[in-house]
């Protein structure tokens, strides 16, 4: 079922004002991969990944932050950014080719090449015909021990956005994105009905010993994100060991409740086809109306590094 680019089919409404049927049911991929050094064997796994998720029936598939490569970021090397592409470039082909010959939506993680010297972490919603429709840039970028995206990728320009497509109102964001609650708020303000999260995070050497802790935090994030904002929420992340970092897997999907609705495994590759109910929206938000009782007039100082 393709759509024209840049049209929406006649059910979703117009961007301002989307139309909510009742009940509408989308079925959604995740792609949980290990990745190695071989390029070639990422794409691959990658690809056969949305395949399969396709013929599980998923409409809408998403797969790990920065999915073509081990991730690049745990020192800071200038060689790694000859992995860098266009957008539009031969990965994307790759990837828009992929959601045109098995019909789905497809959002995927790119190390963008913008212009010499400028370089970002950039999440494209793919529709089914093979288009891009949409472009997100990493807005926060992390710089810690073995993740130092500082060095690497500009923070994003695109704002905080809500895609249309031809399933559902995707709305993209990127790994370090879900510590932060306004990132959240403001994707869905935008109009997400499903908050994406390609991602790569895990535990570091040595650092054994609060990994349990840390991987609940980051959990109870996710959680609480569909609950404040009564969204769906999906986070892909990697698995497997590359260097100083043990990624955790453990893909997942909440319901707007904070209904946990799928886990992947948290150690091996996984793909996953999960429905969601897209009414299950209004539903919660008529019940748990956070909408309705924020005091925007009370927020001027979520503009300021601190408070007065």
């Amino acid at each position: 079922m393709s759509q024209p680019a840049g049209r929406l089919p006649p059910w979703l409404g117009s961007p301002d004002r989307p139309a909510l049927p009742a009940t509408r049911t989308v079925r959604v991929g995740l792609v949980q991969s290990a990745c190695t050094p071989s390029r070639e064997q990422n794409i691959a796994q990658a690809l056969a990944g949305i395949a399969c998720a396709a013929e599980g029936g998923a409409e809408v598939v998403c797969v790990q932050e920065l999915f073509a490569g081990e991730y690049p970021c745990q020192s800071e090397d200038h060689a790694k950014f000859s992995q860098a592409q266009q957008v539009p470039g031969p990965l994307t082909d790759l990837v828009a080719a992929a959601a045109e010959q098995h019909e789905v939506v497809i959002v995927a993680s790119f190390f963008e090449r913008r212009t010499p010297g400028l370089f970002h972490n950039t999440a494209l919603v793919f529709e089914s015909d093979g288009s891009i429709v949409g472009t997100y840039r990493k807005m926060h970028i992390p710089d810690d021990p073995h993740y130092y995206e500082k060095f690497y990728f500009a923070p994003g320009d695109t704002g905080f956005v809500s895609v249309p497509t031809s399933r559902l109102r995707v709305g993209p964001l990127v790994c370090w994105d879900q510590w932060y609650p306004e990132a959240a708020r403001l994707t869905a303000m935008a109009g997400a009905e499903v908050l994406f999260y390609p991602t790569a995070i895990g535990s570091l050497d040595g650092e054994e010993s609060l990994h349990r802790q840390q991987f609940e935090a980051w959990d109870t994030m996710l959680r609480s994100h569909a609950v404040a904002n009564g969204l769906f929420v999906v986070a892909v992340n990697r698995t497997g060991r590359e260097g100083a970092l043990n990624f955790w897997g453990s893909s997942v999907v909440y319901a707007p409740s904070g209904e946990l609705l799928a886990r992947a495994s948290h150690d091996q590759p996984q793909t996953l086809v999960v429905e969601c109910d897209l009414g299950r929206i209004e539903w919660s938000r008529t019940r748990w109306p956070f909408f309705r009782d924020r005091r925007i007039e009370s927020y001027g100082n979520l503009l300021k590094r601190w408070g007065d």
